[in-house]
């Protein structure tokens, strides 16, 4: 008996890294396809991945991609941008991502995720520091 808890513990241990790492996955996917529908201009997909609080604050999918022209210009046209350090906590996602603007200025993402009621994730927030910049 204490052999197959022993086991089941291990297994549930082995199991969360696991869940952690699809969970990353899952959210690079969301982060990556917005990039990419906000270098087509493509205003409906880009606010696809918008969690209903950004979409409460921004009711509209042209609105949404103003706001993102005009105060998130390395997210909407970059030359690289690459993922870095992640965070999984409570249903909520916290993804670096290092981008390097159209001008070649460095930039520092961090995208917030969280799990919605119909298991999908959704963009919640980004905040974006020039690199080097102290919070």
């Amino acid at each position: 008996m204490r052999a197959r808890l022993l086991l089941a513990v291990c297994l549930i241990g082995l199991a969360s890294p696991a869940c952690a790492s699809d969970d990353v996955a899952a959210a690079q996917s969301v982060i990556r396809s917005q990039a990419e529908a906000f270098g087509h201009d493509d205003a409906a997909a880009a606010y696809s991945y918008a969690a209903p609080a950004i979409r409460g604050m921004f009711p509209q999918a042209d609105i949404f991609m103003s706001m993102v022209r005009n105060q998130y210009a390395p997210v909407y046209r970059h030359r690289s941008f690459e993922f870095g350090e992640s965070r999984v906590s409570d249903g909520q996602i916290a993804q670096q991502v290092h981008i390097i603007d159209a001008d070649g200025v460095a930039w520092e993402a961090l995208y917030t995720l969280e799990l919605e009621p119909d298991g999908s994730l959704k963009i919640i927030g980004c905040v974006l520091l020039k690199a080097g910049q102290a919070v």
